[in-house]
């Protein structure tokens, strides 16, 4: 069977342009990316060039657009670029911009997807990371809107568009094929409803909006600077902000997804029921190949290549996934062998939380030597804060340990970590620590 690789772009294009909502002027320049990078945007208008990743975690809004925020960095309207990025099967990107959100366009993914086949398509000597949905989730929103994930094969979506005037209503089913993409979904523009345009203005949205950028509906007519692209370019629309939100999720799904009436409320609320049900299948311990998320991670001869740490202090088993190049997912597998449980309650074996500790801290170092390329180093402590232990961890448990770096300049390095068991936190904390030569 032939093993699908991670692409990235050859050529880095930029893009000019004005935004839908805050109304602004923007350059925007999409860049190669290593392997296992995802989609990462990079926000030049700020001093310190903050980055966000593109994950279901970071949503901050979903009114009209799919907002995007890290503290109290965002970046608005991300759909139509994740889009086009999923649409052509393009895992990595670095995204700059100087503003607060990617430039309309037309209101469709066009101007993405001109520049990315002009870019080129770079296949990464990486395999494909890929989730197939298990079981079937179901969301359901008002006066009937609903989106599901259900098990297949493909990536398939069948979609409705209805609306509340019951005109225009639309049904499409499309299996997403990067070489139909552009002509197929790409260039569905957005449409909103004359009676919603007030109403959206005094909220501050829309303020760069025309009929330039999207297709008006009034009544029966449809107000546009030129003739409709698709018979029913409405629903294609719809498929492409699905395609879109659904991005979020950290791997290409195996799915078909069904939905009507869906907006990115829903959209992103299905992509969180994706993730929880990928964490649920970690934690029950599943051998980590039937649920592939991230760049498939490490394996413990990895491991020790970048961590110096040996028996028995060596506290990560494996790397279960990498998310971008701030987030990490480790394992370790407790067992009644561990040395440390001939003396810490030898009655009542429980594993000391110090070492839980440590655990979060070598995944982080894992994560920040990976990003300098400077293995051999140790990841020394210099804090830990705000560390709490919720639960007792016994012989027999797995921990699952999720990290973040939160800061990563030079020699140090911070992070927040959590270990889990069972999809439960039985211990966190925030971590600071240097990289020293060993």
């Amino acid at each position: 069977m032939t093993v699908s690789k991670q692409a990235t772009i050859r050529d880095a294009q930029t893009i000019t342009g004005s935004t839908l909502h805050t109304g602004t002027d923007v350059t925007l320049t999409i860049k190669p990316a290593a392997p296992n990078t995802g989609y990462i945007f990079k926000r030049l208008d700020i001093s310190d060039e903050p980055t966000i990743a593109a994950h279901i975690d970071n949503v901050k809004q979903v009114e009209r657009a799919t907002t995007l925020g890290e503290g109290g960095v965002k970046v608005h309207t991300v759909e139509h670029l994740l889009s086009a990025l999923r649409g052509l099967e393009i895992d990595n990107a670095l995204i700059e911009l100087d503003a607060n959100e990617p430039p309309i366009g037309d209101g469709s993914a066009k101007i993405y997807t001109d520049a990315l086949e002009k870019a080129g398509r770079v296949e990464q000597d990486v395999p494909v990371v890929t989730y197939h949905v298990r079981e079937p989730i179901h969301i359901k929103g008002k006066d009937g809107a609903f989106i599901s994930a259900w098990p297949s094969d493909d990536f398939e979506i069948s979609c409705t568009n209805a609306n509340h005037t019951g005109k225009h209503t639309q049904y499409l089913h499309w299996n997403l094929d990067k070489q139909k993409y552009t002509n197929d979904i790409a260039n569905a523009r957005t449409f909103v409803f004359y009676e919603e345009v007030e109403p959206l203005l005094e909220k501050g949205l829309i303020k760069g909006g025309s009929l330039e950028n999207a297709i008006v509906i009034r009544g029966d007519a449809i107000l546009s600077r030129e003739p409709l692209r698709h018979e029913d370019e409405f629903v294609r629309h719809k498929i492409l902000d699905v395609i879109g939100d659904l991005t979020l999720f950290p791997a290409r799904l195996k799915a078909h997804i069904t939905a009507a009436k869906t907006g990115h409320a829903l959209n992103v609320e299905l992509a969180r029921a994706i993730f929880k049900q990928y964490k649920h299948y970690v934690s029950q311990q599943m051998p980590v190949e039937n649920v592939p998320v991230g760049d498939g991670g490490l394996d413990i001869n990895e491991v020790m290549k970048i961590l110096p740490h040996r028996y028995p202090f060596l506290l990560v088993d494996r790397i279960l996934k990498f998310e971008g190049v701030s987030k990490a997912v480790g394992q370790k597998a407790v067992t009644i062998n561990e040395p440390f449980f001939q003396g810490h309650f030898p009655g009542h074996p429980v594993m000391p939380g110090v070492l839980q500790v440590e655990a979060m801290a070598q995944v982080a170092s894992i994560l920040m030597l990976k990003q300098s390329g400077s293995a051999g180093r140790i990841g020394y402590f210099m804090s830990a804060d705000a560390v709490k232990f919720r639960k007792p961890v016994l012989p027999g448990d797995t921990l699952i340990i999720h990290v973040e770096l939160t800061k990563a300049r030079g020699k140090i390095g911070r992070a927040y970590g959590q270990c889990m068991v069972k999809n439960e936190v039985v211990s966190e904390g925030e971590l600071t620590f240097a990289l020293l030569d060993t």
